[in-house]
């Protein structure tokens, strides 16, 4: 079945996975990031010191997640998903109100448990639960076209509603468009009981609960964490959500040490929204087509070369250039780190074990604002952060290789 074929005979379910996607965007680094030039000059906070303020909030939604993001294998999405919108919605009220330093910790917390931790973690494990292993590769891909979509639209959109709005009325404005959202997504959910009881019957087969069924190991999260591969995965995987995370938050002062401008930097994010959308859809028929396992040790070479453009180069081009790599990777990341744990462990608990894989990268993203701020108030240069993260990524790259060089795939 082609793309386009598969797209409108799932068209509603992969609807909504796209939209929760999108979604998230509110909660995002890169939607945030663009109004911390404000944010700081309000709350008299240097680079450190609302690195800090972001890396509290975000730390301590990675650590709920852990337990939060294991309630979609228990609950209704026709309840859960606009259960986040909702919750995203009122982060944003607070981030329009918040008048003090403690307030903002609480609500960037609340901004990145719904947006970046929830809404990415629901949109990517309902499309890898609910599809098989022929189809599974093409429903994250589609879906998680979102977050790109996001990154090309939704900074511009954030620089044009401060300029009509102010930093605050852009955020009641954020909260509007996620009330607005809610309809939709119950709307997409139509039908979504039959969908759910056929995938219980697929999983009583694929255990072998039938007569002659090939039995299929489901792994439970305790399983999973004893599994070597898993942590040996999680530092390679947790790269780039460090990496991308800090220099996106700090892109405030990426464009001034280069010497660029705000406006050029969030055009540059079309550029790799462009690039994103067009690796996802390539990722997902390669994914379908030799799994994700053979994928994973190439992924993070294309984040490498792009650090290696922020470290040499101060040219405008540079910042469209290095956008187009960290796309590429971005493409696979949004694929393959979903598709890989339902081939490795089943699907049965996928959302309990993604919720620890979403707390991990989560918690990765909390850790690198305070660090690279802290680097920055030293005097350390873009350029040398820059070098860092590649021996970060070539690191990474090289794990990956080590522990799928003979595929990785067990059953139980």
């Amino acid at each position: 079945m082609s793309y386009l074929s598969f797209l409108i005979a799932n068209r509603r379910f992969l609807g909504f996975g796209f939209l929760l996607a999108l979604s998230s965007s509110f909660g995002q680094t890169y939607y945030i990031s663009v109004y911390g030039g404000e944010i700081r000059e309000v709350f008299d906070l240097s680079h450190g010191g609302f690195g800090t303020v972001y890396s509290i909030g975000t730390l301590a939604s990675g650590l709920l997640l852990m337990w939060l993001g294991t309630v979609i294998d228990r609950v209704d999405l026709r309840i859960y998903g606009p259960s986040l919108l909702l919750g995203l919605a009122t982060a944003c009220v607070l981030m329009a109100i918040t008048p003090g330093v403690v307030v903002l910790a609480f609500t960037i917390f609340m901004l990145r448990m719904f947006g970046q931790g929830l809404l990415s973690h629901a949109a990517t494990t309902s499309m890898a639960r609910y599809f098989g292993s022929g189809e599974r590769g093409r429903a994250v891909s589609i879906a998680a076209l979102g977050f790109p979509v996001a990154q090309g639209i939704f900074p511009a959109m954030a620089v044009i509603l401060m300029a009509g709005l102010g930093w605050r009325g852009a955020w009641w404005a954020s909260a509007a468009i996620l009330v607005a959202i809610v309809p939709i997504a119950l709307w997409l959910l139509r039908g979504h009981s039959k969908r759910h009881d056929a995938m219980l019957e697929k999983t009583k087969d694929d255990t072998g609960a039938k007569s002659g069924a090939p039995k299929r190991r489901q792994w439970t999260r305790a399983e999973v964490i004893r599994d070597p591969r898993f942590a040996l995965t999680m530092l390679a995987v947790m790269g780039p959500s460090f990496i991308v995370t800090g220099t996106m938050f700090h892109q405030v002062h990426l464009v001034e040490a280069k010497g660029w401008t705000l406006g050029w930097f969030a055009a540059s994010f079309i550029g790799y929204s462009a690039t994103q959308v067009g690796t996802a859809l390539i990722a997902g028929s390669l994914v379908d087509r030799f799994g994700a396992v053979r994928l994973m040790p190439f992924y993070l070479l294309p984040l490498a070369c792009g650090m290696l453009v922020l470290s040499l180069y101060d040219q405008l081009w540079a910042a469209p250039a290095f956008m187009f790599l960290v796309g590429i990777t971005g493409g696979f990341t949004s694929n393959l780190a979903n598709t890989v744990w339902a081939e490795l462990y089943g699907v049965l608990n996928l959302g309990s074990i993604r919720a620890l894989v979403a707390s991990f990268s989560v918690i990765a993203s909390a850790l690198s604002p305070v660090t690279f701020g802290v680097l920055f108030d030293r005097g350390v240069s873009f350029e040398a952060v820059a070098v860092g993260s590649i021996f970060y990524t070539l690191f990474g790259a090289a794990l990956l290789t080590l522990v799928y060089r003979r595929g990785g795939m067990v059953r139980g």
